[in-house]
């Protein structure tokens, strides 16, 4: 059976023949007289033959369809099959040299590559202006900069050159307070950790282009892979997040439109100062919301109350690298203040609110002074919700500004109020008090308290009338009549007593920098010492009038639980008394200075001095209860109320006229109970003395701890202290409770 392949050149014999044979005749590409076809063919034919060797043995009962095409013959003698049908064999050369010329073919036209002419190529005049950049000797590693850990399991790194990116203290703070990873933090999951990364990626990169980093580039790394320990068990480390921050160049702020801002005339000026920025600033998109804000205000504060500011478009142009602001004003007139007028006439007239406000009809409308308007009247605690509206009265016409009347809307609230408290102080025992006051009984702001106290040492019933904002903001008019009865350690009381007082003074919504009050005191009280030889001293009446006044200068940041600043004051009594048909003169007068310095965030040292005087008169001319004390609470601490001082020959105090106090404490914040509880080492000093000028002979020390517990409102207190010199009569410890610091 003729091979299908037709004529086969001789078949290598060996593989190295095979190796130089075959490969010569495949890569043959032109014979004349049809030399290479006829080699082809051979080639083929010899690949057959060479498939066909090692099946040799194969069964000769192979199907019909496999011997039509290889025949038993082939198998057999291979070598001589493969001849058949190739008579005229060529020679294979050693060196296997093969003609590569084609045979001319009369049916193609084409003429061959190697007979192509190609036109010549005109040479390219060279670029004058180009230049090629030069690699740096040493250039700077992607992974160079100052790192910020924000956290155990993540850090930024910022480019050396602060310059470049002059916000990275701000931005990293930003970064922390909104980082996906610091709010819910992944801990040693690898996986959750990633996800939350690719979060906190989009969320810095946002960061960037508000401060005007548009081509910036963050580059997000996770490192923490686990590693095999000694024995080959994987040991995972802490995974972590790594944020590369390449700033690029930051745009600028370019062209600004405020829409009809300029209407404004003269004031112009000072809105476009307001705002704060210009063309060519850098783009940062937290500046411009700080300036809306400031122009916002700027207007109101200048006479604007109806003025509109829309909404702000920033159109970013990356050609020029700058962001076009538009910022649509409309100023809508300026006005100044007509009168106030009230919803509730009988209840808060129109004519009591704009004694409390703080302009006069003429004057330039502000919006600071409506918002301490409506301030004003919601401190008064009668209504519950306060709405001010400015209403046009008149337009404005040229330069003459329109005229607006503020328009209060109000509803009442429950005006009854009930309270009661529990104490207790060494020294003063136990006490319950309880009140009933009605805020507005007699409008407008016309208040009546009736209280009292039930205590082991102390009782008292009383009825108080109270008008708030008396002839001007701020100002109280008081008219306090009580009875009381006390029963302490240096003297027993009973007393019947009509004070007034007029005041301005400071209150927790309005914290004053100056206080001061004036008034009128008229006291009947019957009094005796403490013990003379086992026995109470005899009753004495003293009939006493006195003008108590006082003065303080306060500069701390707040009324019941100051960080820093300072307080002075004064409080100056001229009194005369009478008792047993003789007169005496005298003046009591106190001075207070007390100063808070914040160490840290977590630490305030505080001071306090006190220095008191009753010159004019003797002892005994002066009631037991007019008298200077020390020792307690409010005094020092780690002694008994009232403990400290000249005493009877059996232990008791019985007061003097001059008084010296010093105390130091430093107010720690733990952190602990969500940062509300704190604790307070201090150290108290005081003496009390029988002449008019202090004696620092026999001054007491007491020292000890505290602990205060922040409500928002106030921090409570409670001190343990104990005394470091005491005396013969005085306890081993002291423990006081009370609402805000001890000063």
């Amino acid at each position: 059976m003729p091979p299908p392949c037709g004529p086969a050149a001789p078949f290598p014999r060996s593989k190295a023949d095979r190796k130089t044979a075959l490969p010569a005749a495949t890569t043959s590409t032109r014979s004349p007289d049809g030399a290479f076809l006829r080699r082809l063919l051979a080639a083929l034919a010899a690949s057959a033959a060479l498939i066909a060797q090692p099946a040799a043995a194969q069964d000769s009962t192979t199907a019909p369809e496999l011997e039509d095409l290889i025949p038993d013959s082939a198998v057999d003698n291979p070598e001589d099959w493969a001849k058949q049908g190739a008579p005229d064999a060529v020679p294979v050369e050693d060196d296997m040299a093969i003609d590569t010329a084609l045979d001319e073919m009369s049916q193609l036209d084409v003429p061959w590559p190697d007979d192509l002419e190609l036109p010549a190529v005109e040479a390219l005049a060279p670029e004058q202006d180009i230049t090629f950049a030069e690699e740096d000797a040493a250039p700077a590693s992607r992974n160079e900069g100052d790192t910020v850990n924000v956290s155990r399991a993540l850090t930024i790194v910022f480019p050396t050159d602060s310059s470049l990116l002059p916000e990275r203290d701000d931005l990293s703070r930003r970064f922390q307070e909104l980082s996906t990873i610091e709010a819910d933090n992944a801990g040693d999951n690898a996986a959750q950790l990633a996800a939350q990364s690719r979060e906190d990626e989009a969320l810095l990169e946002r960061l960037l282009r508000l401060y005007g980093y548009y081509d910036a580039q963050v580059i997000r790394s996770i490192g923490g892979e686990a590693a095999e320990g000694a024995e080959g068990a994987a040991n995972p480390a802490q995974p972590s997040v790594r944020f590369l921050v390449l700033p690029g160049t930051r745009y600028a702020l370019g062209a600004l439109d405020f829409g009809d801002l300029a209407m404004t005339g003269a004031d112009y000026g000072e809105m476009l100062d307001a705002f704060g920025m210009h063309g060519g600033d850098p783009l940062n998109s937290f500046e411009i919301a700080t300036g809306q804000a400031a122009l916002d205000s700027a207007l109101g504060e200048a006479g604007y109350p109806f003025a509109a500011i829309d909404d702000l478009e920033l159109l970013v142009d990356h050609d020029r690298q700058e962001g076009d602001l538009t910022l649509k004003v409309t100023p809508n007139g300026k006005y100044v203040f007509g009168t106030v007028t009230s919803n509730l006439p009988k209840f808060l007239s129109g004519r009591h609110l704009a004694e409390i406000a703080r302009f006069e009809p003429g004057d330039l409308y502000k919006r600071s002074d409506e918002l301490d308007l409506r301030r004003a009247i919601q401190a008064t605690g009668l209504v519950s919700t306060t709405t001010l509206k400015p209403v046009e009265i008149s337009p404005p016409v040229g330069d003459e500004p329109g005229v607006v009347d503020m328009q209060v809307e109000m509803t009442e609230a429950k005006l009854r109020t009930v309270k009661g408290s529990i104490g207790y102080g060494t020294g003063e025992g136990f006490k319950l008090a309880g009140s009933w006051e009605h805020r507005n009984l007699f409008p407008p702001e016309g208040a009546l308290k009736v209280r009292g106290i039930a205590g082991t040492q102390e009782q008292l019933a009383g009825v108080t009338f109270r008008r708030n904002n008396f002839l001007g903001r701020d100002q109280v008019l008081t008219i306090d009549a009580y009875a009381t009865t006390v029963d302490y350690a240096a003297y027993d009381a009973e007393t019947a007593s009509l004070v007034g007082t007029f005041e301005r003074l400071s209150t927790l919504l309005f914290q004053k920098e100056i206080s001061w009050s004036g008034g009128l005191e008229l006291v009947a009280t019957r009094e005796r010492t403490a013990k003379k030889v086992g026995k109470r001293g005899v009753w004495q009446t003293y009939l006493i009038a006195a003008l108590p006044g006082y003065i303080q200068w306060d500069t701390s940041d707040n009324l019941l639980d100051p960080t820093r600043g300072f307080r002075l004051s004064a409080r100056i009594s001229p009194e005369v008394a009478r008792t047993n048909g003789v007169d005496a003169f005298y003046v009591r007068s106190q001075f207070d200075a007390s100063y808070y310095l914040p160490m840290s965030d977590k630490i305030v040292v505080a001071g306090r001095a006190r220095i008191a005087s009753i010159p004019g008169a003797t002892v005994d001319e002066i009631a037991p209860s007019r008298r200077l004390y020390g020792g307690g609470g409010g005094s020092v601490r780690g002694y008994g109320y009232q403990k400290i001082g000249p005493q009877s020959s059996v232990g008791d105090p019985v007061g003097g006229r001059s008084l010296a106090e010093f105390s130091l404490e430093a107010r720690i914040k733990t952190g602990m109970l969500g940062g509300a509880l704190g604790i307070v080492p201090f150290v108290d000093a005081g003496t009390v003395a029988s002449g008019a000028t202090p004696d620092f002979a026999n001054i007491k020390i007491g020292a000890g701890i505290g602990i205060r517990y922040n409500t928002g409102f106030g921090p409570i207190r409670v001190d343990f202290g104990v005394p470091l010199n005491p005396g013969p009569n005085d306890a081993n410890f002291g423990v006081y409770v009370g609402l805000g610091q001890a000063f």
